[in-house]
């Protein structure tokens, strides 16, 4: 049982760590690496991932939010080099990542590491990819390697920005939940996929605003 914005509610078969505790975040990276399902804090809401080199982790993620096949998911990291071990980042992508990484946006870029389970792959060519600036969240996936990283709700329904609100919604069949607070940003990541040469194409636009978005690849990211 915990208390969550003076509510009480039941937890059963749920792991439950604290983003303030050093061991509880390594404990939660344990959960990852064993093939467990987690939901984490990310940037701007929670999340729900697993390893996205394990198929019968990444597919229960798949059932937990009644999502459709088909529609990939995204992988975080934490440091650019990892990045580049499962996605190429062309200068388009290079000029993006360094102004907006860590941070709010996901890059969909052609994939390199043909290990990554098959769902997460976008007609298995191109990956989204991204590296969280939510400190909690950047000791985690340096900790699992890579992280599957989607918003934690039921496809088609609000995300959760506490974990009162997931505990009390229909999200259920995860392991291990981890406690970072409060989201306080109102929305989630832009999206921009660079899978095809020469074209770019704003996915969502979120937390980054489109027109930021063009500005910096036409200048090359050369303005304040």
């Amino acid at each position: 049982m915990i208390t969550s914005l003076g509510e009480k509610i039941r937890v059963e078969n749920i792991k439950l760590f604290d983003c303030s505790r050093r061991h509880d975040v390594s404990k939660c990276a344990a959960v990852v690496k064993s093939g467990g399902v987690i939901v984490f804090p990310t940037d701007t809401v929670y999340g729900i991932g697993c390893d996205p080199y394990n198929h019968t982790a990444v597919s229960r993620v798949f059932v937990i939010k009644a999502r459709k096949t088909g529609k990939p998911l995204p992988i975080l990291a934490s440091t650019m080099k990892d990045v580049k071990n499962i996605a190429l980042l062309d200068y388009r992508a290079s000029v993006l990542a360094r102004k907006y990484w860590p941070g709010q946006l996901t890059l969909v870029c052609p994939l390199l590491d043909s290990n990554i389970s098959s769902l997460l792959v976008s007609n298995k060519e191109a990956v989204a990819v991204r590296i969280p600036g939510n400190k909690c969240t950047l000791e985690l996936v340096s900790e699992c390697g890579f992280l599957v990283g989607t918003s934690a709700n039921i496809s088609g329904k609000a995300p959760a920005r506490n974990i009162r609100q997931i505990l009390s919604s229909s999200l259920k069949g995860f392991d291990a939940m981890l406690d970072g607070g409060y989201m306080t940003h109102e929305k989630e990541s832009t999206i921009v996929d660079l899978s095809k040469k020469d074209h770019s194409n704003i996915v969502r636009e979120g937390a980054i605003r489109s027109k930021d978005i063009r500005e910096t690849l036409s200048t090359g990211g050369l303005t304040n």
